[in-house]
Formats: structure tokens, C-alpha cells, sequence
């Protein structure tokens, strides 16, 4: 494996453990949305980030483990080094090709299933409602296919990837990312971001 993909992994899912070890471990990394993460990942990747961006990282795509470190890198680092700002979603459509590959491929079924999530997270990402479906199908699978022990913890990724799916059915995108993208509010949406929850 490439030395840099081999670091994207290791920084991203630490050592090894089980999926519940890992998650419980590296939640505050994945979803905290803490500056002391935003802070790390963007001293550690942000050269990375734009090598990836310009497409010399490419040739990770061509074994399963190296595209995953790709996939994170365009749809996970975006959103600690640009938080808050549009670029944080400039490099969606290259994570969300690089995933789609794998998938067709079936490069998913060679990674752990801990891994498997961050493989499918940009089809949750995705403003489009069949590959939001396609997202479903695939947690759900994972949420079936999980040991006794873990069935909570990837039981609450597809309750993610339904929460997400169920506002794209409604709204055909996600109203909390209108303002950072300079888009025009509907009322409805407006009236949707005042709930509870309503900012994954």
C-alpha cells in the first residue's frame, strides 16, 4: 500500500479493534466537528486534499484499501479543512465516483465493515434520491450482515442513511447546506431547519 494511504487509514480508524472499539474511539474524529479535529486533519492532509483535488492521487483507486484512503480524503477532509465554507463539498462528485467504482466492483466486500461505512458515506451525501435508496440498501445490508455485539452500531449508521434519504425524498436536496452553497431557501425548508436535528 502507498505510504500516504497507509497514513490516511491509520489516522482515520487508529488501531485495530473491533467496530464498536474503533467507532467509540474515533467518533469525535469522524463526527465531533470539534477545531481540534478540524485543526489536525488540515496541518496532516490539506497538501494531500489538494493532490487529490487535482487528480494525481488517482492510481488509489486501483486496489480496494487504497481507494477507501481516497474516498476519505475527498469526502471526509473537505469538511474539517473547509468547514463551514462551499469548497467543503468541491471534491463530492470525484468521492462519490471513486465509491460508485468500487461498489460496481464489489471492492466493498474486501474492506471491514467499520471501513465499508466510510466507502458508502458518499452516496449518503449525494442529492439524489436513487443513490440516497442505493445508500439504504447498502447499510442495511451492513446492519444485517453484523455480529450480535455490533448490531447497535451499525443499526444507528442506517438510521443515518434513512434520516438522510428521508429529507432528500422530501426536499430533492439538503436545506442545511443552502446558505453555504448560496441557494434560496424554500419556506418550507426554512421552516424544516428549525427542528431538532434537521443540521446533520
Amino acid at each position: 500500500m502507498h505510504a500516504d494511504a497507509a497514513a490516511v487509514l491509520d489516522f482515520w480508524f487508529g488501531p485495530p479493534g473491533s467496530a464498536t472499539e474503533i467507532a467509540h474511539r474515533q467518533r469525535r474524529l469522524w463526527f465531533g466537528k470539534t477545531a481540534e479535529a478540524d485543526r489536525a486533519v488540515t496541518e496532516r492532509f490539506s497538501a494531500m486534499l489538494a493532490d487529490a483535488a487535482a487528480g494525481r492521487l488517482d492510481d488509489w483507486a486501483d486496489s480496494p484499501r487504497e481507494c477507501l484512503a481516497l474516498v476519505i480524503v475527498l469526502d471526509q477532509f473537505p469538511h474539517h479543512i473547509h468547514r463551514n465554507g462551499s469548497q467543503a463539498f468541491a471534491t463530492d462528485p470525484q468521492a462519490l465516483a471513486a465509491s460508485l467504482a468500487a461498489l460496481d466492483a464489489g471492492e466493498d466486500r474486501l474492506l471491514a465493515p467499520i471501513e465499508r461505512v466510510f466507502l458508502y458515506l458518499p452516496l449518503e451525501h449525494a442529492e439524489s434520491l436513487a443513490l440516497q435508496d442505493r445508500c439504504v440498501t447498502l447499510f442495511a445490508a451492513l446492519a444485517d450482515e453484523a455480529a450480535p455485539d455490533e448490531r447497535a452500531l451499525f443499526g444507528d449508521f442506517l438510521d443515518y442513511a434513512r434520516r438522510h434519504r428521508d429529507v432528500v425524498a422530501r426536499f430533492g436536496r439538503f436545506p442545511h447546506r443552502n446558505e453555504i452553497r448560496g441557494r434560496a431557501s424554500s419556506a418550507d425548508e426554512i421552516e424544516f431547519l428549525k427542528q431538532p436535528g434537521s443540521r446533520f
